[in-house]
């Protein structure tokens, strides 16, 4: 199973990612070392949405879409899941 997930950080921007643990993941985002500079620089992030994919083909082509999206598109699909 792969997540593409979407953070908010503490300064409110909005960050999309991909995994295949997605609370490892979410720990690596608010405490490690390493990771997303994006993401270190801007804690605490919170799980905002997430999707489920089989593959990671899949779930990398939806990352990269929603990478495309405008904030407000981004912030309408965790409030409704659409």
């Amino acid at each position: 199973m792969y997540f593409v997930y979407i953070l908010e950080c503490a300064d409110e921007t909005l960050y999309v990612g991909c995994t295949n643990n997605l609370d490892k993941r979410l720990e690596q985002h608010n405490n490690s070392k390493s990771g997303a500079h994006y993401t270190k620089i801007r804690r605490p992030v919170s799980l905002k949405y997430k999707e489920v994919f089989e593959t990671l083909k899949e779930a990398r082509a939806r990352e990269a879409e929603l990478k495309t999206w405008r904030r407000e598109k981004k912030l309408n699909l965790c409030l409704t899941g659409k």
